[in-house]
């Protein structure tokens, strides 16, 4: 393997000193109490079955490890590997692990781990991933050398970020000898807390690790509870229940704010939400038409359900794409526009509006849904609001059942072109249909060297998707989060682009 220019040698050597140990802490003391915003969902706890939003790396980042993972300050921190490095011709990453790291049940970690973690992922973009990788060899204990069958720019995008969790490792012997239900059920990781009890759906309680590589938790123990209900938790926060709870909106984040002794606490991450348009695929179906799907966007008062639901923290969007991604290419705002929107339904052979069917929803945003639903109506597309607890929904959509309309979101990491090959080319794992233009555009980026030219690409591919209006983008929304007396550092907001409480290992309650 050809050696790396000067100054990624000097980024290697840098990134070793950066994930250096910190000097030995406290006895971990206390607990700390979330009250989540979703049903917890066994898999969860098990990187291979992520599914490309960011929900399951709220536990993640707490049981187990990556190779490379978003920390504070750094976007791709050395973490299970204290360094890589990349070959000239862009086919070989090699990547060093970390010595004297164990597994919760004392496990060493070891290449093997590294090798077989990513053989058995099994997410959302394990098709994508597999199709490059041409082999993955365990060099020596801790050494690990992936082979790809042609250069692919995107492999660490993919690799060694929450788009994905096929970089975060696993024991292999522990996984080998319980099977895939049986670590559901007892995950071990290498991460800063350890398994201790999963009620099912209920709560979920996890322990420190005092061996973990980088640091001993402050916090002893971490209890998360579902409780879906936004009244509840905040309920629970104001009685000290919950120490911190996610996803409290509108009415309810305005109290909290109001709040003596409590925090209200906005988080922005690589998140958008927007109105999947699944049945456009159909000919026969009133969304084949443009001028409908036009008509929708324009029905839809984005600034409104903004102020209502975050507060205003939001950002108003016009993709399904991050502002802030690499190669994002910043699409014409759609205007609220009602009576144009009537008009374009008119033209379309639809003057007294049709009936749209359902609009499926996570639980977690039926406000969101029911406010698009309402604007929808308003100019004659009857909708009617159907809502599915996450997992529910999350396993209809991959079975591409929620037709006609989901209002769908993702806040998993990557740039433009992660997030359109998993929603918009035509094999991705939560696209309902596709064009054979973007599809080749995909294929012709997905290899390109130069940055400039991918860039020029990836925005003709972003252009095209507004042109033909292929979904109603809505925001990129903030999770508004609220945190209690107790707390000196919630975690909230230290990693840029995760909506929450991480890394683990940092959080402190008071009076420690």
């Amino acid at each position: 393997m050809t050696a790396l220019p000067r100054w990624c040698l000097i980024f290697a050597f840098a990134s070793v000193l950066s994930g250096a140990p910190a000097p030995a802490a406290a006895v971990p003391e206390g607990t700390m109490t979330w009250a989540v915003h979703a049903s917890l969902a066994p898999a969860w706890f098990d990187p291979a079955e992520t599914t490309g939003i960011i929900t399951p790396f709220m536990i993640l980042y707490a049981l187990h490890d990556g190779l490379v993972k978003p920390m504070p300050g750094q976007a791709m921190a050395p973490s299970l590997a204290e360094s890589w490095t990349v070959s000239r011709d862009g086919l070989t990453y090699e990547f060093v692990l970390r010595k004297g790291v164990k597994f919760h049940n004392g496990d060493a970690l070891s290449a093997e781990d590294v090798k077989f973690s990513f053989e058995r992922y099994k997410g959302v973009a394990s098709s994508t991933m597999k199709a490059h990788v041409a082999a993955v060899e365990a060099v020596d204990a801790h050494r690990v050398r992936f082979r790809l069958k042609k250069p692919w720019p995107d492999f660490m995008t993919f690799y060694a970020t929450p788009a994905t969790g096929a970089a975060w490792i696993v024991p292999k012997k522990y996984v080998e000898r319980v099977g895939d239900d049986g670590f559901k059920k007892a995950p071990v990781g290498a991460g800063p807390y350890r398994f201790v009890s999963f009620n099912p759906g209920i709560e979920l309680v996890l322990e420190a690790y005092e061996a973990y590589w980088r640091k001993i938790p402050s916090v002893k123990r971490l209890v998360f509870r579902s409780v879906p209900d936004e009244s509840t938790r905040l309920a629970m926060l104001k009685r000290g229940e919950a120490d911190i709870v996610y996803s409290i909106r509108g009415a309810l984040a305005e109290e909290l704010r109001r709040t003596p002794g409590l925090t209200l606490k906005p988080t922005l991450g690589t998140f958008t939400e927007w109105v999947a348009l699944n049945d456009q695929w159909d000919p026969k179906s009133p969304w084949a038409d443009r001028r409908v799907r036009l008509a929708a966007n324009l029905a839809i008062d984005r600034k409104a359900i903004n102020e209502a639901e975050y507060l205003g923290f939001g950002k108003i969007s016009s993709s399904i794409i991050p502002q802030d991604f690499d190669f994002a290419w910043v699409a014409p705002p759609y205007p609220y526009d009602p009576a144009r929107a009537k008009q374009l339904l008119a033209e379309a052979g639809y003057p007294r509006g049709f009936d749209a069917g359902e609009v499926f929803t996570d639980m977690v945003y039926v406000p969101t849904a029911e406010a698009v639903a309402n604007f929808l109506q308003a100019v004659g597309i009857r909708a009617r609001l159907r809502g599915l607890e996450r997992a529910g929904f999350q396993k209809s959509d991959q079975e591409k059942k929620l037709k006609p309309l989901a209002r769908v979101g993702s806040a998993a990491s990557g740039n433009a072109g992660t997030r359109i090959e998993a929603f918009v080319l035509s094999t991705g794992a939560r696209a309902y249909g596709g064009f054979p233009d973007i599809d080749g555009l995909y294929q012709e980026q997905s290899g390109e060297l130069d940055p400039k030219r991918r860039a020029a690409i990836l925005k003709s591919i972003q252009q095209l998707m507004h042109e033909r209006v292929l979904f109603a983008p809505l925001l990129e929304p903030a999770l508004l989060n609220g945190y209690g007396p107790r707390v000196a550092d919630s975690g909230l907001g230290l990693i840029v682009g995760h909506l929450y409480s991480a890394p683990y290992e940092d959080l402190k309650l008071k009076g420690k």
